[in-house]
């Protein structure tokens, strides 16, 4: 959406687009759940009467709209690309099947995950931590548009401190808003690490690849 109300910048999408195909071209292998709320918001439907379940689809749809477009920007980028969606649609998007692709990121191919889970009531960051789960990733790089996790919301409290790294449980008990407390969970069940960071700075994706010190880090 970059500085948009609404929509797809395409500037935004070719700069996230150039700092994936940075990292697949040194050969980590990469995968992206991505979102849709700058398209729809179910949540936000929802709570103006529409039902849940009806929302919650249209916002999975809106998923796989931004998933083709940075399938598009990746291979302007030369990376070859799939999107697999959790909602069958077979005339835009190959059906999320695990081993295939797991099969994919051997091939060098990055992997676009859309329609979240494919059920209603789950969010993106749960689709997210799903998925790591399932490919068996190292871990999880959410990227927003702050620097990091804090002690409050700094658009809001100029006053709020920074963590470097904080622990899952420390994050569910000041409900701190980094993922939903499902996908929370998910991660430190079966310890996978999780760094918020930055993704409109470019060049962060391999920051944080190489392990310098970009935003906020949550384990155990």
């Amino acid at each position: 959406m970059g500085e948009q109300a609404f929509g797809i910048d395409p500037a935004v999408t070719t700069q996230i687009a150039k700092d994936i195909a940075e990292i697949q071209g040194l050969g980590v292998q990469t995968a992206v759940v991505i979102g849709g709320g700058n398209l729809f918001r179910g949540l936000a439907a929802s709570a103006k009467g529409m039902d849940r379940a009806t929302a919650d689809y249209m916002g999975m749809l809106a998923t796989v709209i931004n998933a083709l477009a940075l399938q598009d920007a990746l291979e302007n980028q030369g990376v070859l690309t799939r999107v697999a969606s959790a909602i069958e649609m077979r005339a835009v998007a190959e059906p999320f099947i695990r081993r295939r692709a797991v099969r994919h990121l051997e091939k060098g191919r990055v992997v676009v995950f859309a329609a979240g889970t494919g059920n209603p009531y789950f969010t993106t960051d749960t689709a997210a931590a799903l998925r790591a789960m399932e490919m068996r990733a190292d871990v999880i790089l959410k990227g927003t548009k702050v620097d990091g996790i804090y002690s409050a919301d700094p658009m809001i409290h100029p006053e709020a401190t920074r963590f470097d790294r904080i622990s899952y449980l420390q994050v569910l008990e000041r409900q701190l808003k980094v993922m939903d407390s499902t996908a929370i969970t998910l991660c430190m069940d079966n310890k996978l690490p999780i760094v918020v960071f930055n993704l409109r700075k470019a060049g962060n994706i391999r920051k944080v690849v190489f392990g310098e010190s970009i935003g906020t880090t949550v384990s155990h």
